[in-house]
């Protein structure tokens, strides 16, 4: 009891066949690939933009300077 002969796996094959048949089995063996081909090229993807890196941002530090506010620091009653 501790095997399964080659009748019990031929059973099993045919059971599996009947409830899901050829055609559902192939189309989800082309999706299972679909999935892993879009998986490796949105690794891909990733690894090309973490190789660009982004150009660096400048706050220009020499702005002119604004008027003062006349409202500051007075109570108006």
């Amino acid at each position: 009891m501790g095997s399964l002969s080659i009748w019990h796996w031929i059973l099993v094959i045919a059971v599996v066949l009947l409830l899901f048949g050829r055609g559902k089995i192939s189309d989800l063996m082309g999706d299972v690939a679909q999935g892993i081909k879009a998986f490796k090229k949105g690794m891909q993807d990733d690894d090309k933009v973490a190789d660009k890196p982004e150009p660096a941002k400048s706050i220009e530090h020499n702005a002119p300077p604004t008027a003062a506010r006349s409202d500051v620091g007075s109570k108006a009653v």
